[in-house]
């Protein structure tokens, strides 16, 4: 264990798998219509998801908006149980040898049933501790870190996450900031940078 740190926490998209073909997929079928492309998605992926109703459905009323946002996201959850979405490489590897070592957490700004439906899909649910996401409380990401450091009692933790936005709400919250630099975006400052997951491991040693 590195000791600089006691638990590592991991945005989702961008950093753990990219998952916008199939939330594109699922979205289409949800409003019965090709309506989504990935790049679409991938536009968004990190935003609240208040925020991407307001991009996606720009046009609609806020309670349209609210309806077609819930139907998406229930279809989004039930197709991504079902097919899962785009591992980077060696993600499940890596969790596996950090999670001998560490406490490993979940924090993403995405919709309640998200985070568990990339779990079952992938049989991962034993190797994190905690998770917590913008769906459960509809709190900012930062706020969320903190919570997580919080009720597991977390001195110093290590948020992974790929955009500004990620980078920006683990210092907010108290935690430092690995840089998945193989995700959608870049970020002004981190600890270190990662150009695979796998470089994880090493970079803690």
């Amino acid at each position: 264990m590195h000791e600089k740190y006691d638990g590592i926490i991991f945005d989702m998209d961008g950093t753990l798998w990219d998952s916008a073909e199939n939330v594109a997929r699922a979205w289409n079928e949800a409003v019965g219509r090709d309506m989504f492309t990935e790049r679409d998605i991938k536009s968004v992926m990190g935003l609240t998801m208040t925020t991407i109703a307001e991009r996606l459905f720009p046009n609609e009323p806020e309670e349209k908006r609210q309806e077609f946002l819930d139907r998406c996201c229930e279809c989004e959850n039930k197709y991504l149980r079902a097919h899962g979405g785009r591992l980077f490489p060696d993600t499940v590897s890596t969790l596996e040898t950090l999670s001998k070592s560490y406490p490993l957490f979940i924090v993403s700004n995405c919709q309640a049933g998200y985070i568990e439906a990339f779990l079952e899909f992938y049989k991962l649910e034993e190797m994190f501790a905690d998770r917590l996401c913008w769906g459960d409380d509809h709190l900012e990401k930062s706020d969320n870190i903190r919570l997580i450091m919080e009720r597991n009692s977390l001195k110093k933790a290590l948020y992974v996450g790929d955009t500004q936005g990620d980078c920006d709400s683990a210092y907010k919250a108290g935690a430092e900031f690995a840089h998945a630099a193989y995700g959608f975006g870049t970020a002004d400052r981190c600890e270190f940078r990662l150009e695979a997951i796998s470089e994880l491991i090493d970079k803690l040693r």
